[in-house]
Formats: C-alpha cells, sequence, structure tokens
C-alpha cells in the first residue's frame, strides 16, 4: 500500500446550539413555551420574569425584515439533530465541560436586558374583566377548569339514585358493581357472565349466583336515569328509552301514541342498518304499522338520545389563547378600503431579562482564581441571553408572518370565509425571504384572533380549484359555498353531490362531484340520502 497526502476541499453544514434552540422555540405551541420557559427560569439562575416593560436585546424587526442569504436558508433546513452536532463536536475534540474563558472582546455585555413587549398599546381590546356567572358570587374568584372539573360523574350521579332503593347487601354490591363497570357513553360494554366470571373464577357455583344478582342489578339499573343506561347494544337502549316514555304516558296512553311507540319499539328490535337507511318500505313489512305510523316513529327515534352517559362526561376543555390580534384599523379617509392593525398579542409574550444582580458580581470575579468555575457560569449567562433573543426572534417571525397572511386575506378578514384566497406556504416564504419549512413551524399551532373568530394560522392556507376566469378559488372558500347550499336546500328535496357540484359550476368554479364529496364529509355534513326529511 503506498502512503501519500492529499488536499480536498469540502462543504459542511451545522446547526449551533443557538440555532437549534430558535428552531425548536419556533415550533412550540404557546403553553409548550410556556412550560420551556418555565423550565429555564427553574435551570438559570440568571434569567428573570419580569412584570415591567424592559429595554429589548439588540435584535427585532428591523434585524428580522433583512432579507435571508441562501446560506442561511439551507441551515433553516438542515436536517441536522442536537445529538448530531454533539457527535461533530464530539468528534473535533471539544466537549461541553471543557469551556475556555472568553476574552474582553469576545465577552457579552451586561447591558440591556431583553423583553417581548412588542406592542404595549393593547387598549381598544379593552381591559380584563371577569365573567359572572348567575351562581356566582361576584367576589368568587372561580377557575372555570376548576367549575369543568366540579361536574357530576354518570356514576355518582346513579350511585345517589341507587341509595333510594331498599336493597340487601349482595344486590347492592352487584349494582354498584355494574354502574362502575359502564363507559363514558353509559352503555355495559362486558355480558355479565364477563364481568362474574373476573370476580368467581373457576368456581361454577359462584359463578351462577353472581350472575343471578347481577341480573336483578342490571333491571334495576335500567330503571334509573338517565333512560337508556346500562344498555348492551344501540338497539337495547333505544328500546329502554321508549319503555320509558310509554310508562310516562297518560295511564291508558292515547291510541295513536301507543301505537306509534309500538312499532317505534318494533323498529328498534331490527337491525339497526334498516332504520339508518331509513328503508320505510322495508320496515313498514316487518314491523306492521301504516306508512304514515312508520315515517312518525322513525322521527320520534330520531329524537331519542343514542348515548345516555354523553351529558356527563367531563370534557377537557381546551382554551384557545391567540397568539395575534388583528382589529380593525381607523380609516384614513371616507371611502378607502378596510385596513387592519396586526399585533402580537401581550398575554402570552414573556418578560424575560438577565438578572442583574447575578451578572455584576460575575462580571466583577472574572479574574478570580478558579476558572473553571467563572468559565461555566459565564456559559450559563450566555445561554440566558441566548434564551430572550430566541424568543423575540419567535414573536417576530410570528408577527411578519401573520402580517403577510393578513395582506393576502384581505377579503376575508372584510367579507368572511367566502372571500377567502388561494394561498400556499411558498408564497409567504418568498415574500419573507424565509424557507418554507420556517413558514410551516410558524403556522402550526399559533393562533390568530380575527373580527370572525379565533383560527389558527394555517386555515388561511389552501390550494385553489380552476374557474372559468382563469383564476382560482380557495378550497375554504368553496366549502363555504356547498356548507351555504346546502343549507338552503329544501329538506324534502336534499341536493346531491353531483347537483352541487354542477351549481358551483354555474358560479365559474369547476369542482368535481368526488371533491364536493371529501369537502362534504370534511364538514360533517350528511349525505342527501340521510338529510332527508321524512
Amino acid at each position: 500500500m503506498k502512503q501519500g497526502l492529499s488536499l480536498r476541499v469540502s462543504q459542511h453544514l451545522a446547526l449551533t446550539p443557538q440555532l437549534q434552540q430558535s428552531i425548536r422555540l419556533l415550533q412550540l405551541s404557546t403553553l409548550e413555551l410556556s412550560q420551556e420557559v418555565e423550565q429555564m427560569l427553574d435551570e438559570n439562575p440568571f434569567l428573570e420574569l419580569t412584570a415591567d416593560e424592559a429595554p429589548r436585546e439588540e435584535f427585532g424587526l428591523a434585524q428580522a425584515d433583512t432579507p435571508v442569504s441562501e446560506g442561511e436558508r439551507e441551515m433553516e433546513f438542515a436536517p441536522h439533530s442536537i445529538a448530531d452536532y454533539a457527535d461533530q463536536t464530539g468528534a473535533n475534540g471539544t466537549k461541553d465541560d471543557e469551556v475556555t474563558p472568553l476574552s474582553g472582546a469576545e465577552e457579552p455585555s451586561w447591558d440591556g436586558d431583553g423583553t417581548t413587549e412588542l406592542v404595549p398599546d393593547d387598549g381598544e381590546w379593552g381591559t380584563d374583566a371577569k365573567a359572572k356567572a348567575n351562581n356566582l358570587d361576584d367576589g368568587d374568584d372561580t377557575d372555570a377548569t376548576e367549575l369543568a372539573r366540579s361536574q357530576e360523574s354518570l356514576q355518582s350521579h346513579l350511585h345517589r339514585q341507587a341509595l333510594r332503593l331498599r336493597l340487601g347487601e349482595l344486590d347492592a354490591n352487584a349494582l354498584r358493581f355494574l354502574i362502575e363497570s359502564l363507559n363514558d357513553d353509559g352503555y355495559l360494554e362486558d355480558t355479565l357472565e364477563d364481568l362474574a366470571r373476573g370476580l368467581a373464577g373457576d368456581d361454577e357455583e359462584q359463578l351462577e349466583e353472581l350472575v343471578h344478582h347481577f341480573t336483578v342489578a342490571l333491571g334495576l339499573l335500567h330503571s334509573l336515569e338517565p333512560a337508556g343506561v346500562g344498555a348492551r347494544d344501540l338497539g337495547e337502549c333505544l328500546r329502554l328509552q321508549l319503555r320509558a316514555q310509554l310508562d310516562d304516558a297518560l295511564d291508558p296512553p292515547e291510541p295513536a301514541r301507543a301505537a306509534i311507540l309500538g312499532v317505534a319499539l318494533r323498529i328498534c328490535s331490527e337491525p339497526m342498518d334498516l332504520l339508518a337507511r331509513r328503508d320505510v318500505k322495508t320496515l313498514v313489512q316487518r314491523c306492521g304499522g301504516t306508512d304514515a305510523q312508520t315515517r312518525e316513529a322513525i322521527a320520534l327515534i330520531a329524537r331519542l338520545e343514542p348515548k345516555p352517559g354523553r351529558r356527563f362526561v367531563d370534557v377537557e376543555r381546551n382554551i384557545v389563547v391567540p397568539d395575534v390580534l388583528v382589529v380593525p384599523a381607523a380609516k384614513t379617509r371616507p371611502g378607502a378600503s378596510s385596513q387592519f392593525r396586526v399585533m402580537l398579542n401581550p398575554e402570552v409574550m414573556p418578560k424575560l431579562r438577565v438578572h442583574d444582580i447575578y451578572a455584576n458580581v460575575l462580571r466583577n470575579h472574572r479574574g478570580g482564581k478558579d476558572a473553571a468555575s467563572y468559565a461555566g457560569l459565564q456559559q450559563r449567562l450566555q445561554e440566558a441571553r441566548w434564551f430572550i433573543k430566541n424568543i423575540q426572534q419567535r414573536f417576530d417571525t410570528i408577527l411578519r408572518v401573520s402580517t403577510a397572511i393578513v395582506e393576502r386575506q384581505k377579503g376575508f378578514f372584510s367579507h368572511g370565509e367566502m372571500a377567502m384566497r388561494p394561498l400556499v406556504l411558498r408564497e409567504i416564504a418568498d415574500e419573507l425571504g424565509l424557507h418554507e419549512s420556517t413558514i410551516s413551524r410558524v403556522t402550526t399551532a399559533k393562533y390568530m384572533a380575527t373580527p370572525f373568530g379565533t383560527f389558527e394560522l394555517k386555515y388561511f392556507f389552501g390550494s385553489g380549484l380552476g374557474t372559468e376566469s382563469g383564476g382560482n378559488a380557495s378550497s375554504t372558500a368553496v366549502r363555504a359555498l356547498i356548507k351555504q347550499f346546502i343549507s338552503a336546500e329544501s329538506n324534502k328535496k336534499p341536493l346531491s353531490d353531483n347537483q352541487i357540484s354542477e351549481m358551483l359550476k354555474e358560479q365559474g368554479i369547476d369542482c368535481a362531484r368526488r371533491t364536493v364529496a371529501k369537502y362534504r364529509e370534511g364538514l360533517k355534513i350528511a349525505p342527501a340520502s340521510l338529510r332527508k326529511a321524512l
């Protein structure tokens, strides 16, 4: 083997820890960012949260508006991870715990603190007024989430009713066990034999006794409110509710009412797919009622509750806090087009700064004997300053992207979703000089409060459909048009997907029937056969 020397030139891209942190903060939601700030405050003694407005770091919209070079665009899209960077630094022989103290020229300046307070004037959004409920005292500072958690559960509601029944110990325990075995919808998913076998094991005698007690308890459970609780399937749930109505009717009930309830009970004993298809002809043949009675029975069944436990489910209330606020701006002259003001929500922007006392102490002792400790603290101080700047950069980028979106979607902010224009991430990326992946990170889990409600930034992006004039119509606007067509249709003759497609073509929008069906399903609108009134 012949040995020799060779010279080779190559380019290699590595993400610095500061850039990695900037990219990671950019894709965090408001809640995740709050958690990240709390963790950083706990870990870094040089970082503190203040209620006062502090001077901004030397970074902001002036620097953010500078066009991005091609090299920086590639760096945004670089697939390297933090682990990759650690491997690279390890290969170069540099370790995190071997920090070289910075020289006097390289030392960071301790003058100035970071803040994210970009919009001090938010008076036009009003003051923070607490909502009042009629059943709450004016001075009661009760959290909405605590009120939601205090909602009575289905099991508690049933246990309270069970206390009124005079039952023996075994039957009371069996009823309590069945109540605790219900799912959130109020159904008993397991059979009585399976429940008993889980308690009795292989003891057949005890198994038979438990099944007997469970059978008695199930009958008692079916008599409790809400009607239909404890059912094993949808048909049984509907029949329990119909029998409850029959028991609550006048004694004796009106013949017409009793006949309709009887037909409804027989319908619920048939396969549910017949009811779902509203196959009136087959149901008339099987259930023995007249055509009119069958239709009235189907309408009666449609008003029943298929999930008796639904109103007791403690649904988690996710309150969306907007990152960006959009409000109408005052017109400069009469007849001018509507203008909108875009600003960051100060409620979600943490006010961070470097702890002055700790920073001054470190600066005064930079010539101390313990160089390793000084270098470690100096690194923590630099991390705090990086974190503040990256937080500022995150909100500056969100504001820039939001402003560009509002500028391109002025029709939506003036007239609603019917005026939405087609928009893709590439357009905003080219306008701001950023990479498309950066725009994707910014628009994910970030929300904008508009005159028409609060929307995720991704909501304003959508593909376009061709029009007769040669332009494009936004898919969001087409969905809104489909919703408008269906809301104005006749209940007796609902519009089919093909008819809606033809109506869109009359509006100059080329939309195929399959596309209409996809948009309709996305809007959670049933097909025409299920929207038709009996």
